[in-house]
């Protein structure tokens, strides 16, 4: 593995604390454990529309999913309101602790970074602005420009082209395995932070680097640099 010249950033879990999300559904009335059933339910469809050769913006398939679950579920108030009220939650999240120091660090490698989100680069921008971060990152990213969802090559090429470097010159950072696959096909290499310590799953490709937070990770590329 050569070093990155750009560091691609997923957003969604990566950056994001998605969290509070689960308490979004205890405010309408359903319970907190659909949160992650939604989101993987999410995933899943707009996998699948990747497969099919289309897409559709995340808020359109998030909404639909949330439309299908909560109708199965006791909630406190009409189905569109407490759609609409979940889906708000995105706009209102923090980054995960480790994430300024991290980028931090990484910007004071004189590494690009940029992000490439199944979600709208609104979002990202409103989520880096809260953090105070926004200014170290070159280019925010959305799939919805790049026709396919990750981890459909497409959408990695996409972000590619954006920077005008090849394949080989870029790494992706990411908590989704499927993302790591995904990104390690397309030609990039890969860093799988695992903020929980989970166990990566056989069926997936590794990735190259492994990291706890994501000062680890710039600790790691850090003494790559200073090898060569």
């Amino acid at each position: 593995m050569r070093l990155p010249r750009v560091i691609i950033f997923d957003v969604n879990e990566t950056l994001s604390d998605m969290a509070p999300m689960a308490a979004r559904f205890a405010d309408v009335g359903a319970p907190e454990h659909l949160f992650p059933t939604w989101f993987a339910g999410v995933l899943r469809d707009g996998f699948a529309l990747a497969v099919a050769g289309t897409a559709r913006p995340f808020a359109e398939v998030g909404s639909g999913v949330l439309e299908a679950l909560l109708s199965d579920a006791a909630i406190d108030r009409q189905l569109d309101d407490a759609v609409d009220h979940i889906m708000a939650g995105f706009a209102e999240l923090e980054v995960h602790p480790d994430v300024v120091d991290g980028v931090n660090a990484l910007a004071a490698q004189g590494i690009r970074m940029i992000t490439l989100s199944n979600g709208s680069a609104s979002l990202a921008q409103s989520l880096l602005e809260r953090a105070g971060v926004r200014s170290a990152f070159e280019l925010l990213l959305s799939v919805e420009d790049a026709g396919r969802w990750k981890p459909h090559a497409d959408a990695y090429c996409y972000a590619l082209e954006q920077c005008g470097i090849e394949p080989g010159d870029a790494m992706l950072v990411a908590v989704h395995p499927w993302d790591i696959d995904g990104a390690h096909r397309a030609g990039l290499s890969t860093a799988w932070l695992d903020r929980e310590n989970r166990p990566y799953p056989d069926h997936f490709v590794p990735a190259d680097v492994t990291a706890q937070s994501l000062p680890d990770v710039a600790r790691m590329l850090g003494v790559r640099r200073g090898e060569q």
